[in-house]
């Protein structure tokens, strides 16, 4: 059991390195770079190989990669170029709204998967069966996003129950204290 263990672990860091190098290598390929992106049209002569010198863009790809390897495996993962804090802050700061997300989706899925599937079983092969597994099927084959989407125009703008973005409306002001709004708003 313990070589498998150890095997598993050691063929999943091997993917990770080959995934990682794979995705860069793909950015290496495509034309432009982080700091074209990063100013635009502003990004032109000295400004552009300023930008490209500080975040060391100038230097050879396989020596960034390495450098990259390093921080990531000390837990640096950067700075983020939108808010200009690290990344490791607003991973922390935005991870409690998805645990909050995934929480609210498996209790849903308990609340309505689990006795549509108790009923399909109990009625095998009846119109309910039938009736459900369509359903279930139709809710499977769609794609997520998709989803979200149509609950944003029901939920938002159809019945007005829920903000069109963010997670609670812009008059509300929730102060955090655990950073999970809704065990915040609970308290």
């Amino acid at each position: 059991m313990f070589r498998l263990i150890v095997g598993r672990a050691a063929s999943s860091v091997v993917t990770l390195v080959l995934i990682s190098l794979v995705v860069f290598i793909g950015l290496e390929l495509m034309p432009g770079d982080a700091c074209t992106a990063y100013l635009g049209r502003d990004g032109k002569g000295a400004v552009l190989e300023s930008c490209r010198e500080r975040m060391g863009l100038n230097r050879p790809a396989s020596e960034r990669f390495l450098e990259w390897g390093g921080k990531i495996l000390s837990g640096d993962l950067g700075t983020s170029m939108v808010s200009h804090r690290t990344v490791v802050h607003d991973f922390l700061t935005l991870f409690p709204a998805t645990v909050e997300l995934s929480v609210c989706a498996l209790i849903l899925a308990i609340v309505i998967g689990l006795p549509m599937g108790i009923i399909a079983a109990v009625k095998r092969g009846s119109w309910i069966d039938q009736g459900l597994m369509g359903t279930a099927l139709i809710g499977y084959s769609m794609p997520i996003f998709w989803w979200g989407l149509l609950l944003i125009i029901l939920f938002s703008t159809m019945l007005g129950w829920t903000p069109v973005s963010g997670r609670i409306a812009l008059q509300f002001f929730l102060k955090p204290i655990t950073g999970f709004m809704t065990i915040d708003a609970l308290l």
